[in-house]
């Protein structure tokens, strides 16, 4: 490259032309001013110096393509290399009493009241309540595992940053670009589905504030600027500050578990069994696809975990937080649908407005604007504490360079990330006001899951691998369990997937998914949680792997053909510049390594 590459130059940031520098962050700030836009900020890397240095490193992309491919961060490097990137810390201000929240504000949107009406009328009945249980499952295994890391590696971007320490920076691009995608449709289907709701309330028409242009594409047509003014106003309080914009959302999310205690209680009180009867109408099948819907009422709670660096006291209220309120909203959820199944007969419950629908049949029209409004702040404070997690996320992508890590500069007073929210910001706006709710819908894919069941294989590998000290027929052994495991899994996806129903089939694979979990749990651990694990590895582990493949097997072609065709444009993009951004800060952290190796072991996987 031309010269020597200190590790310290990465607070600078990694300004090639300098030597020597103070690895204290806030020296690295001194002087300069938070707003500011120079090429530097975006591209300090020694590929990105001039157009014969880019042309030099293209021409080594295979070679750094597989150092890449095989190369692991580890928890120091997330911990406190990358934080320097930042230039200033972000407070540590939250509790377990803001998680609890923030999860409820995050997870609790419109679906409960939208989804709920139309999976038990077309697919559940009355055994709703039971894919809300399997839903609520699944989800909790994920949160166990997010958990875990999070406790241990407590830093903003998530899963991110534990896909990266396990799995290897490859993976954890593929993984971030998904789940940014999807964070930006996400966001712009909130506020389209926000103007849409306030819009019905004033007219029987969504469309009624939308501004229709001829001559634009069906699909694209139907401007919104409601959805972006509402958009600009919550990404704009998440820049204010991270305590501020909790209490925000835990006093408005407490009206909103009013509201949903007067809908249990009146509907438990005044709802009939007999409308319980048949509990099975569509079968086992129907409850199956019915949970696969209902499952994304349960996502959001990974933005949560994106908070983790805020957090006053990671190994108590990261446990409560995460786990505590997702068990909360699955009773909530459950008892949700066993109250509207009691209310009505599954039959006619109205597929558009369950809840609305049925306070209106019952004369207490009022209630129906009660449940409205409630819709309306669950998806207001989606947007808030989604705003807040992808913000976190995409910093951490900028602290590794996968993306310029100007992106990854927090605000000395806020102490927030301002750059990475107004990308997120402007992006989501841009989707919002253009785009129709049905286009936005045919655009996210599986990503979430994919995320989940990847996070599950990261945790086994964290506990069964670690480097140079897992034993060589340890390794094949964990390495074949995990085979079977996915094999057996994917065979039961698919067999459920083409309408299979003899038992000779899942009972063949269910067995072989039991043998490799067995095989695995017979299998020597390599690293013990420090302060909160997981319990029953790698038994609940290997069911979310499951559960993730089998719920990824039911959202059909057109989302898997979305996740890889997004993903091929993804490599572009790495293949031009993220691989070479990375492995210019790898290299220089490895430097860095070789300089602390007399201060103890601080590199436990291989960057």
């Amino acid at each position: 490259m031309g010269h020597t590459i200190v590790s310290s130059d990465l607070t600078t940031p990694l300004n090639p032309t300098t030597t020597t520098t103070t690895m204290d962050p806030s020296s690295a700030a001194a002087g300069k001013s938070y707003w500011r836009f120079t090429k530097q900020d975006f591209f300090p890397e020694p590929t990105f110096q001039n157009f014969s240095t880019y042309l030099s490193a293209l021409s080594k992309t295979p070679h750094r393509l597989k150092d890449r491919l095989i190369g692991r961060s580890s928890d120091a490097n997330e911990l406190v290399r990358s934080k320097l990137q930042s230039e200033n810390e972000m407070k540590k201000c939250l509790t377990w009493w803001d998680l609890i929240w923030l999860g409820f504000g995050s997870v609790v949107g419109s679906g409960i009241f939208s989804i709920t009406g139309q999976e038990t009328h077309n697919h559940a009945g009355p055994a709703i309540v039971l894919s809300y249980a399997v839903s609520g499952l699944s989800a909790l295994l994920s949160v166990f595992c997010y958990t875990e890391f999070a406790v241990e590696i407590p830093i903003a971007g998530g899963s991110f940053s534990y896909l990266r320490v396990e799995l290897g920076d490859f993976i954890a691009f593929i993984a971030a670009g998904n789940i940014l995608l999807e964070g930006l449709v996400g966001a712009a289907g909130l506020g389209r589905s926000w103007s849409s709701y306030f819009a019905s309330i004033i007219k029987s028409n969504p469309d009624f504030l939308r501004i229709k242009i001829e001559s634009f594409a069906e699909g694209f047509n139907l401007l919104d600027p409601l959805a972006v003014v509402v958009l600009l106003v919550v990404n704009g309080i998440a820049m204010t500050g991270t305590k501020r914009t909790s209490m925000l959302n835990w006093i408005s999310s407490i009206f909103g578990v009013a509201v949903i205690i007067f809908i249990i209680i009146f509907g438990l009180v005044h709802g009939k069994t007999d409308n319980l009867v048949p509990f099975f109408p569509y079968g086992a099948e129907g409850v199956f696809t019915a949970a696969a819907v209902v499952y994304w009422s349960y996502t959001g709670f990974d933005m949560v975990a994106n908070m983790a660096e805020e957090v006053k006291k990671p190994s108590r209220d990261i446990p409560i937080g995460l786990v505590g309120s997702m068990s909360l909203i699955t009773v909530v959820y459950c008892l949700m649908a066993l109250a509207l199944s009691m209310m009505v007969k599954y039959t006619e419950v109205d597929v558009n407005a369950a809840y609305s629908v049925v306070f209106e049949k019952i004369g207490m029209k009022w209630a129906k604007y009660l449940v409205s409004i409630v819709a309306l702040k669950g998806m207001t404070t989606s947007m808030l504490v989604g705003s807040m997690g992808q913000a976190r996320y995409t910093t951490q992508i900028a602290r590794a360079h996968m993306i310029p890590p100007y992106f990854a500069l927090v605000h000395p007073k806020t102490g927030t990330p301002i750059y990475a929210t107004l990308l997120i910001t402007t992006g989501s706006c841009i989707l919002a006001f253009f785009s129709s709710l049905d286009v936005l819908s045919s655009v996210l894919s599986f990503s979430t899951l994919f995320i989940f069941m990847l996070m599950a294989v990261a945790l086994l590998v964290r506990r069964y691998y670690v480097k140079d000290v897992t034993p060589r027929g340890d390794v094949v052994k964990f390495i074949a369990s995990l085979i079977v495991i996915f094999g057996s899994s994917l065979c039961v996806t698919i067999l459920w997937s083409s309408n299979y129903r003899g038992w000779v089939g899942y009972g063949v694979s269910g067995g072989l998914w039991g043998l490799g979990t067995l095989g695995m749990g017979l299998t020597s651990k390599h690293r013990t949680p420090a302060v909160w694990g997981v319990p029953l590895v790698p038994l609940l582990p290997s069911l979310s792997i499951g559960m993730n493949i089998f719920l990824i097997g039911s959202l059909g072609a057109v989302a898997i053909w979305r996740f890889f065709i997004c993903s091929a444009i993804m490599m572009v993009y790495y293949v031009l510049a993220g691989v070479h951004a990375t492995y210019d800060v790898a290299h220089m952290n490895q430097e860095q390594v070789k300089l602390e190796e007399g201060d103890g072991d601080l590199n436990k996987g291989r960057l």
